[in-house]
């Protein structure tokens, strides 16, 4: 098991690398200045070649991209051009806002997705089998930004059962996560029913309803048990998907979290803020990644860590 999490994480050395080179790239090729966000557009031509110089914007590509490797690995993701704050200040605050709304998104998820499942494949054709497909069905064809619009709408202006934005206790998270994932909930019930129904067929499971176990028992312990390694696979690979809709939904519930300081960064041309965020998001991608292999072995003995 140890050589296996060694091997994952000197994998995931280029895997960030590749990150790191990819938005460096696109965000120097992109147009705009951030010099001229840093001081207006009614600045002399002397303060900006000044500023240019002192950020080493005019440095050749190459070695401007050294020069922040250098500091990446020295753990220093560098200054924001506009609050000259330190950018790993920044992230250590907004990072658990935003890791928070996407954990509560993905258990929300987890949790109705495959109880959805669950019932529908215990009744298929049933009025719980057709009420879990249409409302994943829903949950797919809608658009994120529209269900949060919508939710705020009838649970916040209409009824007054929660706040319309914020950032506070459980009352301000129910909201974000129904909307971050309400569409892992559609992919997570569908696809939950098709692991179940054919866990539900095998032969493992008509032997263990012969020995006289309960239909709970066989459902639980058995039939889904082995019915949850693609739905696992599913999660991880909902994961990044519910890091990056972050960005939208902290922007409609004025979340002060990783997607509305990237937002900031994108709009003031803040390269250092934007590098930072892409690298950090991507580290922690890859450790849930990580984790999701590592629950493959707890949920089938026979897989093995070599």
């Amino acid at each position: 098991m140890s050589s296996f999490i060694l091997r994952r994480l000197l994998l995931a050395i280029p895997t960030l690398f590749g990150v790191l080179v990819v938005a460096f790239l696109l965000l120097y090729v992109a147009p705009g200045d951030p010099v001229q966000s840093m001081i207006g557009e009614r600045a002399d031509s002397a303060t900006i070649t000044r500023l240019r110089a002192q950020l080493h914007l005019d440095d050749p590509l190459p070695v401007r991209f050294g020069h922040y490797v250098g500091s990446v690995v020295r753990g220093d993701l560098g200054r924001s051009y506009i609050t000259n704050r330190p950018i790993t200040q920044d992230i250590r605050e907004r990072f658990p806002k935003t890791m928070q709304l996407a954990g509560a998104a993905m258990l929300l998820a987890s949790f109705l997705g495959i109880s959805l499942g669950i019932l529908s494949a215990r009744n298929p054709g049933g009025f719980a089998d057709r009420f879990a497909l249409g409302l994943a069905y829903l949950g797919i064809s809608f658009p994120v930004y529209w269900v949060g619009l919508l939710l705020i709408l009838l649970f916040a202006v209409t009824l007054h059962w929660l706040p319309p934005s914020g950032y506070g206790g459980l009352r301000f998270l129910i909201l974000p996560a129904l909307t971050l994932g309400m569409r892992s909930i559609a992919f997570l019930a569908r696809m939950t029913r098709s692991a179940m129904l054919e866990a539900l067929n095998a032969d493992f499971v008509r032997t263990a309803r012969a020995k006289g176990l309960t239909e709970w028992t066989v459902t639980v312990r058995h039939a889904l048990r082995n019915a949850m390694i693609p739905v696992i696979t599913l999660v991880g690979l909902q994961a990044p998907l519910l890091i990056g809709g972050a960005v939208i939904i902290e922007t409609i519930f004025v979340i002060p979290g990783m997607g509305l300081l990237l937002l900031d960064g994108v709009n003031q041309r803040d390269y250092p803020i934007i590098t930072g965020v892409f690298l950090v998001v991507g580290v922690a991608i890859t450790l849930i990644n990580l984790l999701i292999d590592l629950s493959y072995g707890v949920l089938d003995p026979k897989v093995r860590y070599r």
